[in-house]
């Protein structure tokens, strides 16, 4: 055995540095052979990937492709996290939601978590779906130390009732002003986002400037993003939205008393740019900033959900140093796992999602993290789901280490690379919403509206050809899954922007095979026509059944093989509603395609599908499926021609 002498020297010093070019030259090597002839960038962008918002992912980064200068944590501009100890100290804030009308039934929840990991407390208030009536708030916290657990407050066009309840909980429990933490909630523009209901922004000045005077520890005013990421917005988007909703309240907490009783923040106080200083009846700039929460969506992209808060901090370091306010612009974040994620099929990959996008939004620096329930868009969560809600942070906090290490993302090229494009994208559109007049604006004028069902509309299409796979839904679908039954949760509010979620293509089509099922007995069925030995047809077979499952149509392989003198017995003991599939080689398609259609539709095969390259036997066969066809519309195609009602 050789023993290197401890000298200093890399393992790899004698192997000469490989340069960009001549990894391109590799990369073009490895295409040709598999039919594509470029060279160069061309070779790369063949490699990339496009992602929303105009961004692309690369196959390779190197240091000089990464982005300027990122600062040190807890220094502007906050890119790498809002405190110079990141969360090595105890982590991310664990917070929990809680909805429901029952007071008692609440506080056992609360009382329940608190004893299990969660350190802070998500509440739904007021008269709306959910909400926990205002006046019952002190029995919902009774056995809670509120100098302990923070309370964050949800309660819509009735903030203000809401957050004065709180405070006056605060006093008679003789809770320390400064021991008090709590974000109270009030956000006006995004409660229009969501009902279409415009609220005076009066009161939350009046809070924020009460929470500033006299409790440190409180912020009166909440940005929440989720409206615009649950309405099928991208991560720019999210953002931008999000910048242009904290400007407003800037501009509403700093402004002249005069205008503060105008009841307005659609005038505009000030620019970035501009150094508006404190104003007489407003609050200072660096005050003001303190009094603003953020709170945005972490999904399983998990390197798109670190960059996203991490490019969220930067931009709003780049607002308070404009307002003049540099050292005051350490974003406050709140990260909520993904609704439009979850799924009502197969619901325990949720957990799986959660997980990623917990450990996402914890790497990429939030400071508090709600992970929904897996069982979140089924109803009321049962304790189970709460139970793996709030061990899914403790698990990566005490097991897995994560927050023992500050700004473990940062220096990764990628993520640094992505975190800068991202914010450029943000940050463009963020100027759009303002020259359209600010947030309140391109909400009534529908620009946002429009904006969103755009990108939505997008992505659509991704999710119906199976581009963004879903799993368990549009990838390895389980039709004999037995359904979760939970308490119906109450209903969202309505009236302002829609409410998208990726399974709901899917979900549609599912429904009418349930609703078939539960008529008749039986699922809708497909025929798998399978020619040849297994190694010729089991990948196309293991698509089409896929697919096919994916819209509720239980696929039919058996025998596992057919040929032209078995199809047609094979089809008539199968069940089929009519349809069939071959499934094969190119080369058996050759040989069998046609005799086998031919046998299938005299055995009553109205449609006769072929897994593949459209145009392979075209004269035998009706229609083709494919990797990147249009799986909706082929599904629900199959299900109006076998005549199950929509």
């Amino acid at each position: 055995m050789t023993v290197l002498p401890d000298d200093g020297l890399s393992l790899a010093a004698e192997f000469p540095d490989a340069t960009h070019e001549q990894w391109q030259r590799l990369v073009e090597g490895v295409l040709r052979k598999s039919g594509k002839d470029v060279s160069g960038e061309a070779a790369e962008d063949a490699l990339s990937t496009k992602l929303e918002d105009g961004l692309t992912t690369r196959p390779l980064y190197t240091a000089p492709e990464t982005a300027d200068e990122t600062g040190f944590p807890g220094f502007a501009p906050f890119i790498r996290g809002g405190s110079p100890a990141g969360g090595s100290a105890a982590g991310w804030d664990v917070r929990q939601r809680y909805v429901g009308h029952d007071p008692v039934r609440v506080n056992e929840a609360v009382l329940t978590d608190l004893e299990n990991g969660v350190t802070s407390l998500w509440l739904s208030l007021g008269s709306g779906p959910g909400g926990l009536p205002v006046d019952a708030l002190p029995r919902a916290l009774d056995g809670v130390y509120l100098d302990l657990a923070p309370v964050s407050l949800d309660a819509g066009a009735e903030y203000a009732d809401a957050a004065r309840a709180l405070l006056r909980l605060y006093a008679e429990r003789q809770v320390a002003p400064e021991a008090a933490r709590a974000s109270l909630g009030a956000d006006p523009l995004g409660h229009e986002a969501r009902t279409g209901e415009v609220l005076d922004i009066a009161d939350a000045v009046a809070l924020a400037r009460e929470a500033s005077a006299h409790w440190p520890g409180v912020r009166a005013l909440l940005v929440d993003a989720l409206p615009y990421h649950e309405a099928g917005g991208s991560a720019a988007e999210e953002l931008g939205l999000s910048l242009a909703t904290g400007v407003a309240y800037l501009r509403a907490l700093t402004e002249a008393e005069a205008a503060a009783d105008s009841r307005t923040v659609t005038t505009p106080v000030t620019t970035p740019g501009t150094d508006p200083g404190p104003t007489a009846g407003g609050l200072a700039v660096g005050a003001a900033l303190g009094q603003l929460e953020f709170r945005y969506a972490a999904t399983a992209d998990q390197f798109l959900t670190i960059a996203k808060f991490r490019a969220a901090r930067r931009l709003w370091a780049r607002i308070a140093e404009a307002c003049g306010a540099p050292d005051a612009g350490a974003q406050r974040q709140h990260a909520v796992t993904s609704p439009v994620m979850m799924t009502r099929r197969d619901p325990w990959v949720n957990m799986l999602r959660t997980t990623v996008a917990c450990m996402a939004a914890g790497v990429g620096g939030a400071d508090s993290v709600t992970v929904l329930p897996f069982d979140h868009e089924l109803g009321l969560p049962d304790a189970f789901a709460r139970r793996i809600a709030r061990n899914t942070s403790t698990i990566l906090l005490e097991e897995s280490h994560l927050a023992r290490v500050i700004d473990p993302a940062g220096g990764s090229y990628y993520v640094e690379r992505l975190t800068d494009e991202l914010a450029h994208a943000a940050w463009e559109f963020f100027q759009t919403i303002e020259k359209a007049g600010g947030l309140a604006a391109a909400l009534r004028s529908g620009l946002v509206a429009d904006r969103l069902a755009a990108t939505w509309a997008e992505r659509s299409k991704r999710l119906a050809k199976r581009r963004e796979p879903i799993t368990g839904v549009s990838e390895f679908p389980l039709l004999a899954e037995k359904p979760l039954d939970r308490e119906p949760a109450p209903a969202g509010p309505a009236g302002g922007l829609p409410r998208v979620r990726r399974d709901e293509a899917y979900e549609a089509l599912r429904a009418r095979s349930d609703a078939h099922l539960a008529a008749t007995g039986n699922r809708p069925r497909i025929f798998l026509a399978a020619l040849g030995p297994a190694a010729a047809h089991t990948a196309r077979a293991t698509f089409a059944a896929n697919l096919f499952q994916a819209g509720g149509v239980e696929p039919v392989h058996d025998p596992v093989s057919v040929d032209p003198a078995t199809a047609a017995e094979a089809y008539a003991a199968s069940g089929a509603d009519g349809m069939a599939v071959l499934c094969s080689s190119d080369a058996l398609y050759e040989e069998q395609a046609e005799a086998v259609a031919a046998a299938l539709r005299a055995a009553g095969a109205t449609t006769v599908f072929l897994a593949g390259k459209p145009g392979t036997s075209a004269q035998a066969v009706d229609e083709y499926v494919f990797a990147g066809c249009d799986a909706v519309a082929v599904l629900s195609s199959v299900l109006d021609r076998m005549g199950i009602a929509s």
